[in-house]
Protein backbone atom coordinates (compact mmCIF):
# COMPACT_ATOMS: atom_id res chain seq x y z
CA UNK A 1 0.00 0.00 0.00
CA UNK A 2 1.22 3.72 -0.46
CA UNK A 3 0.51 6.72 1.76
CA UNK A 4 -0.97 9.42 -0.26
CA UNK A 5 -0.76 12.81 1.75
CA UNK A 6 -3.39 15.46 0.47
CA UNK A 7 -2.77 19.06 1.88
CA UNK A 8 -5.23 21.64 1.61
CA UNK A 9 -4.78 24.41 -0.38
CA UNK A 10 -3.42 26.80 2.59
CA UNK A 11 -1.95 24.26 4.34
CA UNK A 12 -3.66 23.98 7.50
CA UNK A 13 -4.95 20.64 6.95
CA UNK A 14 -3.38 17.36 5.53
CA UNK A 15 -5.44 14.35 4.86
CA UNK A 16 -3.38 10.71 4.63
CA UNK A 17 -5.17 7.42 2.72
CA UNK A 18 -3.87 4.40 2.12
CA UNK A 19 -3.91 3.41 -1.83
CA UNK A 20 -2.74 0.10 -4.16
CA UNK A 21 -0.06 0.28 -6.37
CA UNK A 22 -2.08 0.89 -9.89
CA UNK A 23 -4.21 3.14 -8.88
CA UNK A 24 -4.93 6.88 -10.54
CA UNK A 25 -4.35 9.66 -7.84
CA UNK A 26 -7.32 11.23 -8.92
CA UNK A 27 -9.47 8.36 -8.65
CA UNK A 28 -7.51 8.29 -5.07
CA UNK A 29 -8.43 11.65 -4.54
CA UNK A 30 -12.19 11.66 -5.81
CA UNK A 31 -12.49 8.32 -3.83
CA UNK A 32 -11.38 10.25 -0.14
CA UNK A 33 -13.67 13.25 -0.90
CA UNK A 34 -10.86 15.41 -2.23
CA UNK A 35 -12.30 18.73 -4.51
CA UNK A 36 -10.80 17.48 -7.84
CA UNK A 37 -13.57 17.72 -10.24
CA UNK A 38 -12.03 15.52 -13.11
CA UNK A 39 -14.32 17.12 -15.33
CA UNK A 40 -13.14 14.61 -18.44
CA UNK A 41 -13.09 11.72 -16.07
CA UNK A 42 -9.50 11.13 -16.33
CA UNK A 43 -9.29 11.67 -20.39
CA UNK A 44 -6.46 14.30 -20.17
CA UNK A 45 -8.59 17.02 -22.14
CA UNK A 46 -8.65 19.39 -18.94
CA UNK A 47 -6.61 20.63 -16.17
CA UNK A 48 -9.96 20.27 -12.99
CA UNK A 49 -7.10 17.49 -11.47
CA UNK A 50 -4.48 19.63 -11.24
CA UNK A 51 -2.44 19.22 -7.95
CA UNK A 52 0.97 20.41 -6.74
CA UNK A 53 3.62 17.50 -5.99
CA UNK A 54 5.73 17.68 -2.77
CA UNK A 55 9.65 18.85 -4.01
CA UNK A 56 10.49 15.06 -2.12
CA UNK A 57 8.25 13.24 -4.59
CA UNK A 58 8.24 14.92 -7.55
CA UNK A 59 11.39 13.19 -9.09
CA UNK A 60 9.97 10.22 -8.22
CA UNK A 61 6.87 10.05 -11.10
CA UNK A 62 7.66 9.93 -14.51
CA UNK A 63 7.90 13.06 -16.53
CA UNK A 64 4.54 14.84 -17.66
CA UNK A 65 4.13 14.48 -21.54
CA UNK A 66 3.85 17.20 -23.66
CA UNK A 67 0.03 16.64 -23.58
CA UNK A 68 0.34 16.95 -20.12
CA UNK A 69 2.34 19.79 -20.19
CA UNK A 70 0.26 21.88 -22.46
CA UNK A 71 -2.75 20.97 -20.74
CA UNK A 72 -0.84 22.35 -17.57
CA UNK A 73 -0.31 26.04 -19.06
CA UNK A 74 -4.01 26.36 -18.61
CA UNK A 75 -4.96 25.56 -15.33
CA UNK A 76 -4.47 27.99 -12.50
CA UNK A 77 -1.76 28.97 -9.89
CA UNK A 78 0.16 25.94 -11.40
CA UNK A 79 3.97 25.80 -10.12
CA UNK A 80 7.19 24.01 -11.61
CA UNK A 81 6.04 20.89 -9.70
CA UNK A 82 2.46 20.98 -11.04
CA UNK A 83 1.09 17.74 -12.34
CA UNK A 84 -2.42 16.24 -13.35
CA UNK A 85 -3.77 13.84 -10.94
CA UNK A 86 -5.36 11.35 -13.75
CA UNK A 87 -1.78 11.21 -14.83
CA UNK A 88 -0.15 10.13 -12.14
CA UNK A 89 -0.64 6.15 -11.54
CA UNK A 90 0.48 5.07 -7.93
CA UNK A 91 3.64 2.53 -8.13
CA UNK A 92 5.08 0.09 -6.10
CA UNK A 93 8.46 2.41 -6.09
CA UNK A 94 6.74 5.19 -4.31
CA UNK A 95 6.36 4.53 -0.57
CA UNK A 96 4.18 7.80 -0.10
CA UNK A 97 3.25 10.54 -2.15
CA UNK A 98 2.19 13.74 -0.71
CA UNK A 99 0.59 16.72 -3.41
CA UNK A 100 -1.32 20.05 -2.59
CA UNK A 101 -4.40 20.79 -3.96
CA UNK A 102 -4.32 24.30 -5.61
CA UNK A 103 -5.30 27.30 -4.27
CA UNK A 104 -9.20 28.08 -5.65
CA UNK A 105 -9.27 23.76 -6.06
CA UNK A 106 -13.22 22.97 -6.18
CA UNK A 107 -15.27 20.10 -7.39
CA UNK A 108 -18.05 21.29 -9.10
CA UNK A 109 -19.63 18.29 -9.59
CA UNK A 110 -19.86 17.39 -6.16
CA UNK A 111 -22.26 20.01 -5.60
Amino acid sequence: MIRVRFVSADGASVREVEAAAGERLLDVAQADGQPLEGTCEGQMACSTCHVIVDAADFAKLPPASEEEEDLLDLAAHVTRRSRLACQIVLSEALESLTVQLPAGATNMQGR
